[in-house]
């Protein structure tokens, strides 16, 4: 526990993908994509009981290898491409309130964020005290800033692509912009069964580094994953 309140967490992952076949099983230097992220939920210490809501057994048996509980296989109407997160937790939640099991805080933990690290969850539950937060939901800067971005005409004419505003600036010069990372979303339990939503009253973004914020949805982003990951191995072995 930690500062006598009692965390949830839950880590999703359906079997179904269209990107990358069994993919948050998928193996990332001899491990289970997923594992990265229970182990991570563990170092961390923070949490009460780690979950993994899925609907594929394999999935469960690999969640369990690694210490998360699977108390549940999840519905097939909560399996699908267009299955909503939001519908996830809700069923989640609930399923611990008919246990008469009581949470005062769930985390979000997507498996697909594997360079997250216990430090990042440790300091964004710091930041929900501090910030005396609804929610928090991590966050890293872009890789390119969407001032240069735009939509195109069908003949492809890029006479008005940029903006005026942004024209023969610096990109030092320009502001900066952040993007969702998908690796930690925090709420309070009845808030979130409220309001539903993590970006309401008081919700406030932990900023984490783009090397730590690979979201995994690709063969290249699993790729890039791998060598983040044998840097970080590398550094380790010459310490």
């Amino acid at each position: 526990m930690y500062r006598d309140k009692k965390f949830l967490a839950i880590i999703p992952a359906r079997g179904g993908s269209k990107g990358i076949k069994d993919k948050n099983i998928i193996n990332l230097k001899n491990k289970p994509l997923i594992s990265y992220t229970i182990e991570a939920a563990k170092k961390s210490d923070v949490f009460d009981e780690i979950m993994v809501t899925t609907d594929s057994k394999k999935i469960a048996e690999v969640a369990k290898k690694y210490g998360a509980s699977v108390p549940f296989l999840r519905p097939v109407e909560l399996s699908t491409d267009t299955a909503n997160s939001i519908d996830v937790i809700i069923h989640t939640l609930n399923y611990y309130i008919n246990k008469n099991i009581n949470f005062d805080y769930f985390i979000l933990l997507q498996p697909t964020s594997p360079l997250r690290k216990a430090e990042d969850i440790l300091s964004a539950v710091k930041l929900l005290f501090e910030k005396n937060a609804n929610s928090i939901v991590s966050i890293c800067e872009v890789e390119h800033s969407p001032l240069f971005s735009n939509t195109l005409p069908e003949d492809l004419n890029l006479s008005k692509f940029i903006r005026e505003e942004v024209k023969n600036k610096r990109r030092q010069d320009l502001p900066k912009y952040y993007r969702i990372n998908g690796a930690i979303y925090i709420s309070k339990v009845d808030y979130f069964l409220k309001v539903k939503d993590f970006y309401s009253e008081k919700s406030y973004a932990y900023i984490m580094p783009a090397d730590r914020s690979i979201d995994i949805d690709n063969y290249l982003d699993l790729k890039l994953a791998e060598l983040l990951l044998e840097e970080i191995y590398e550094d380790k072995r010459n310490k």
